[in-house]
């Protein structure tokens, strides 16, 4: 089959991939998307029991990732589909604090991780995110950092549930805030209908804003060429320089070149150093032994409440109030240091979603419980270690052409002690609410996985460069989650968002293009 032609390729659809290309069509460039997905279809069907995303068809399992240790399974699949995991997150876009891009000794330790820019170059970023996902929130977050222009949408109507846990917070002497969400509450054909079918679930009337109902669609009137169900198996290069792009289509089986000037990839934190490695592109970095090195996801649990009797109704969205006390540190918990984490509330779990873990008889068994339990949720920033990474086995070849990928991740001392220090806050707002059993699961995906290709100044300790260039390449950029040296304890997606704008205007700059602007 012929090549595809292009100024630009770029390899994944999620926040990192779709905002790169927002920049550089908006910059005037032609732009070929390469997703190895479908679009998420949205309908009635996305309010039934198995419309939590583990469930679905998103949810990949065609080139299993083998698990050598952690994980919630010796293979796990991935999210491939239009948008990537944005169809079923649940909408909330935070920043990084400003003191998250400055090192944190404690955290830090030996990892040399050190973010080679500051808050205040990012912030211009943020505000341009927020614009185009049309976050809804207020400056209620006592450690909100600075801002210089207000949330474009204000937060909905608060639910019975969420104003219990609130006041159960502050009479715990905790501050709570509103969640800014990528939810339109304009009242339009898109209006959020306030359901509990939010979080892991897709939009049947596409009042989130993710990726493929608020930027794909408006990118892809302006020329954007999107190539779904294809597969990338190997960048190309000759003399330090990437020459094509082979996709394989998921169904033929067809193979093609996508020739650019440039490539970014934007496959995630798992995604884009499995396609590295493939490619055998390690060898021409300065910072090889980093590629793949310093996985982080995170060390997260969610707290479930049990209750006699509910706080109000579980039928209505309540994923709207979130914690930080905790996030500089506690008088309580001096030996954790000046950072320990955040605190979000989180629905009941979907019984559908019980019963695939639980298996079917005992998950029947338990799931009627879980229309009586709300929850919270602990995210702990954990350590960058060197020896949580990914690799490739090149024995091991999927049915496109791809090696096996493996991951390796564990937690420190470190990481362990600031969760159950935010779990033990999160049981004692739920029992000032009125729950009286608890039960802590252990969140052991890779939804909030970083790290692997960090950037950084240092070229002999991070693959990429402050332009988000992978070293040893002059035309292949990176510009999801897979290039932070540290993880902060806030969902990454509004900042990979940020920066993925930042990088895109730095390669129209450098190309002496328009800046691309609102």
């Amino acid at each position: 089959m012929t090549d595809i032609e292009a100024d630009v390729c770029i390899v994944g659809s999620g926040f990192g991939g779709t905002m790169a290309a927002w920049g550089l069509v908006q910059a005037g460039y032609n732009v070929v998307l390469v997703e190895r997905g479908d679009w998420v279809g949205r309908g009635p069907h996305n309010w039934a029991p198995d419309g939590t995303g583990d469930t679905t068809e998103y949810y990949n399992r065609e080139s299993p990732i083998r698990v050598v240790a952690g994980g919630n399974a010796p293979e796990m699949g991935a999210y491939h589909c239009v948008g990537g995991p944005s169809n079923f997150y649940g909408g909330v876009s935070l920043r990084f604090r400003e003191a998250d891009f400055v090192a944190d000794e404690q955290l830090v330790g030996e990892s040399g991780a050190l973010w080679p820019f500051a808050y205040d170059d990012l912030a211009p970023y943020y505000n341009l995110a927020e614009r185009l996902l049309d976050v809804a929130g207020d400056d209620s977050d006592p450690v909100l950092p600075r801002r210089s222009e207000p949330y474009p949408q204000r937060p909905a109507p608060v639910a019975e549930v969420s104003h219990a846990i609130a006041n159960a917070a502050r009479e715990t002497g905790l501050s709570p805030f509103r969640l800014p969400l990528a939810i339109n509450y304009r009242q339009d054909a898109r209006t959020c209908q306030l359901c509990p079918t939010c979080d892991t679930y897709a939009c049947a009337v596409s009042a989130k804003n993710d990726l493929a109902t608020a930027v794909l669609p408006g990118l892809i009137e302006r020329g954007l060429t999107l190539l779904v169900n294809h597969v990338a198996t190997q960048l190309q290069q000759s003399g330090g320089r990437i020459t094509g792009l082979r996709i394989v289509d998921r169904f033929s089986g067809d193979v093609r070149n996508v020739r650019a000037g440039r490539y970014v990839l934007g496959a995630g934190a798992l995604g884009s150093p499995h396609l590295v490695l493939a490619s055998g592109l390690q060898q021409l970095n300065p910072a090889a032994d980093a590629v793949g090195a310093y996985l982080m996801r995170h060390v997260n649990a969610t707290v479930y409440g049990l209750y006699a009797r509910l706080p109000g109704s579980l039928d209505q969205f309540h994923k709207q109030f979130g914690i930080h006390d905790l996030y500089f540190g506690s008088p309580d918990f001096p030996d954790l240091g000046r950072k320990i984490g955040s605190i979000q509330q989180i629905h009941s779990p979907p019984v559908e979603l019980v019963k695939h873990y639980l298996g079917r008889f005992l998950g029947t068994l338990v799931s009627p419980l879980a229309r009586r339990m709300t929850g919270l949720l602990a995210i702990a920033e954990d350590q960058p270690n060197r020896e949580n990474r990914v690799w490739v086995d090149s024995s091991d070849i999927d049915q496109f052409g791809l090696p096996r990928l493996c991951v390796s991740h564990t937690y420190s001392d470190r990481d362990d002690h600031a969760l159950a220090a935010l779990t033990k806050t999160a049981k004692r707002v739920l029992r000032r609410s009125g729950a009286w059993i608890f039960y802590t699961h252990r969140i052991k995906t890779f939804s909030h996985a970083v790290g692997t290709l960090r950037m950084g100044d240092d070229d002999r300790a991070n693959p990429v460069d402050r332009q988000g260039r992978f070293r040893g390449t002059d035309n292949l950029f990176v510009t999801d989650g897979s290039i932070f040296p540290t993880a902060a304890a806030v969902n990454p997606s509004l900042t990979i968002a940020a920066n993925a704008l930042r990088i895109s205007e730095l390669i129209a700059v450098a190309d002496q293009k328009t800046v691309p602007t609102v």
